[in-house]
């Protein structure tokens, strides 16, 4: 049976940990998503591996048991906003990594304008400053369902609650961006004319006007002595 004290790991492995292509991958994935160890990704992966696996057999099973089990399969999927209403059992299998890491707490709260990078999303969510609902959630890795997507919040106690609170200036940020860039394609985008001859003569002082023609360097004469 083993010790009820010690749980049981709820994630596999690589087989082969030093292939060069999956570690970039990782290293990409963790920086993107701000991820803390690769655990974190190990445990999507296992995720994924067990859904695939479900949907692989009931692919293939043709009873009604069958006919029960993939509605409830997709019933979940679709609360956790992993897959569109009325999507098939297939769709399962064209799930990669990234739908799932974007369906998680941390992602949520960056991508709803709540903090200016993952890494803060996540400092947020540990130091206890999102509420989720009613109830408060401090594990970045909680995959979100489409109702409570819409109820992400700060606590009222929090003092990021206050609007004014300079870690919430990034919304204000993006506008003068934006309007910074609109800028710069008005500027490149205004042809500058080119000044006529009659009006950049005129411009120019008597000096300037002389042609080549009309100024002739003196030609000095060698004297043979």
């Amino acid at each position: 049976m083993g010790d009820p004290k010690k749980l049981k790991k709820k994630y596999s492995t690589p087989m082969h940990p030093w292939n060069k292509d999956n570690i970039e991958s990782e290293r990409l994935i963790t920086a993107e998503y701000a991820l803390k160890i690769k655990k974190e990704i190990f445990i999507v992966n296992s995720f994924l591996k067990k859904y695939k696996n479900i949907a692989k057999k009931l692919i293939a099973k043709k009873t009604t048991q069958g006919e029960k089990e993939k509605a409830q399969v997709l019933t979940k999927m679709q609360h956790l906003g992993l897959l569109p209403a009325g999507a098939d059992i297939e769709q399962i299998l064209g799930l990669q990594l990234k739908d799932v890491l974007e369906r998680r707490l941390q992602s949520i709260v960056y991508r709803k304008g709540l903090a200016r990078t993952m890494s803060q999303a996540r400092q947020f969510i540990v130091h206890r400053h999102i509420m989720v609902k009613d109830k408060e959630i401090s594990m970045p890795s909680y995959l979100m369902s489409v109702e409570e997507e819409n109820l992400v919040s700060f606590k009222e106690k929090s003092s990021l609650s206050n609007e004014d609170h300079p870690e919430r200036v990034r919304e204000v940020k993006k506008v003068e961006e934006k309007v910074k860039e609109e800028v710069k394609k008005d500027k490149e985008n205004t042809s500058i004319t080119p000044i006529s001859k009659e009006l950049a003569e005129e411009e120019l002082t008597d000096e300037e006007l002389l042609s080549t023609e009309d100024v002739e360097e003196p030609i000095e004469e060698v004297k043979e002595e």
